[in-house]
């Protein structure tokens, strides 16, 4: 009595296990797109602050270019070493009711959503400025990474099956960059409608930064300062309110399926794995392409394209030819291989990025770029989220024993990126410095803009070239993607054969 009652327990413990299994295979749609909305607060920040904060602390906050380049810099070199350290501790995270990933975003989103709004204060003591943005924008990106390591680590958690994985990374690409849309919409918009039009000829510059009208009394400038300040607040706080309710539909949306995890011995094989590395340094160069233009472009277009005023909508155009490119994109990769996918989608930019400084300024010319270089960042945000877990399944199939290491995948890559973006955007803003930067000014010497110039074409176009050099050597093609999950599905139709031989073996006791 006593063995068939210790059977018992042993099967019902195992059969949530089982129902899992049996509900791994096809996802339901509204799961899809609940899990895809999760997506979107990470891009609707991400593309205020890549857009956006380099300009507010240079022209806004008026902080000295060298403080703002220590800000950038620090700020990304921080966000970047705290996603392994996220990654250890998600793996040492015990299972509950919710999951293993979901509590660390629903703690970290109130948090997160309160910094992100300080980031675009401007406090009233001056000496104080610079440690304000440093200390907001370290803890922001620390909450941010509590939040985006466990729900990028969600894609190997959600379904066992490549082709629903696929479908979802697909569902959840075209969520972000929808967010990244309504990040710079909401950004531009509001913060672009509070920009006083520069009238060079009428305004003159003091020692103190403020800017005079010539011949009277009246300050214009620090009416307009304020005013813009107010912008930046009210558009952050319209951006922390889709934060949370994008959350929150992550958390009631999506079931999180129990893995068991590891993490040191996890960390020794995934960084000496050949396709990760390979597939990690190639996207490595090519989004430090992306993050360079993402991070001067405004700055481009407002002061060596001339176009102070339309710059928030030709950021705008490019995150609406992005989104309505995924679909085109996944349609692609399904078609025609995700390499190939590669190779075209993000060379396509390249020479949009050569045409855009070659010619006179034109705003038609600007718009048509825009709408060419928003369908390569299409590319560039679904294809590394939707190899990544081709090269986990590699992984699997090599080191079938070892398991629940999709944290340190995911945690790595995204520390690698972001650390790199890190050095990128402090070395573009010291570089405007080096160059003579005048803050908040009409315009700006030509050493500035030629300095423009190579941030956002002559660089990011290198940089293309030398990750697309590394994808050549990437082992992962459609055939052996194909071939690992025949062999996945066979390994899961073995544990589940298994399974059931001692469910049997139960009733029979």
């Amino acid at each position: 009595m006593g063995l068939r009652q210790h059977l018992a327990e042993s099967l019902k413990s195992s059969l949530p296990v089982l129902q899992r299994r049996d509900e791994s295979g096809r996802l339901s749609v509204c799961s899809k797109l609940c899990y895809a909305i999760g997506g979107a607060p990470y891009q609707i920040t991400g593309s205020a602050l890549g857009f956006f904060l380099q300009i507010y602390l240079l022209d806004v906050a008026q902080l000295d270019t060298f403080y703002a380049s220590i800000i950038l810099f620090v700020g990304r070199a921080w966000d970047a070493v705290t996603d392994p350290t996220v990654g250890f501790l998600v793996s040492r995270s015990r299972w509950t009711r919710c999951g293993r990933m979901m509590p660390w975003i629903l703690i970290s989103t109130p948090f997160a959503v309160l910094t992100y709004f300080l980031i675009w204060y401007v406090p009233p003591v001056e000496q104080w400025k610079v440690l304000w943005y440093l200390i907001f924008y370290c803890l922001f990106q620390s909450l941010q990474t509590c939040f985006h390591v466990p729900y990028s680590a969600l894609t190997m958690f959600i379904s066992m099956d490549q082709k629903e994985r696929d479908s979802a990374t697909a569902y959840r690409m075209t969520a972000e960059v929808l967010g990244s849309v309504v990040g710079t919409a909401i950004q531009g918009q509001i913060v672009g409608g509070a920009i006083t039009p520069c009238l060079p000829g009428d305004l003159e510059v003091l020692d103190n930064g403020n800017t005079t009208l010539l011949g009277s009394d009246v300050s214009i400038s620090h009416i307009s300062l304020d005013e813009t300040k107010r912008a930046y607040l009210i558009a952050s706080a319209v951006i922390c309110v889709m934060y949370v309710l994008c959350a929150a539909v992550l958390f009631l949306g999506v079931r999180e399926q129990e893995e068991p995890m590891s993490f040191f011995e996890g960390m020794r094989m995934v960084m000496g794995y050949g396709p990760y590395v390979k597939l990690v340094m190639g996207f490595l160069f090519t989004s430090l392409a992306f993050m360079l233009l993402e991070g001067n472009f405004a700055l481009f277009i407002s002061y060596t394209m001339g176009f102070r005023n339309d710059f928030q909508n030709i950021l705008l155009v490019i995150m609406l030819s992005g989104t309505l490119s995924i679909p085109f994109w996944q349609w692609f990769l399904t078609r025609f291989g995700k390499k190939t996918a590669v190779y075209i989608g993000i060379t396509w930019a390249v020479p949009f990025m050569i045409l855009i400084v070659c010619i006179e300024s034109s705003l038609i010319v600007a718009y048509v770029v825009s709408v060419a270089a928003g369908v390569s960042v299409a590319a560039a945000f679904l294809l590394p989220w939707s190899m990544l877990p081709d090269v986990v399944d590699d992984f699997k199939v090599k080191n079938p024993d070892s398991s629940g290491h999709e944290a340190i995948f995911y945690s790595f890559y995204v520390f690698f990126t972001k650390f790199a973006s890190g050095i990128s955007l402090g070395i573009s803003t010291l570089s405007l410095d080096f160059a003579g930067y005048v803050t908040r000014s009409c315009s700006q010497p030509d050493a500035v803009n030629l300095t423009l110039k190579v941030l956002v074409s002559a660089a990011p176009v290198v940089l293309i070239f030398l990750g697309l050099l590394i994808f050549k050597t990437y082992p992962i093609d459609e055939e052996r993607r194909q071939g690992n999950r025949k062999l996945l599905q066979a390994m899961r139709d073995s544990n589940q054969d298994s399974d059931t031989e001692s469910t049997e073996l139960g009733s029979v006791v």
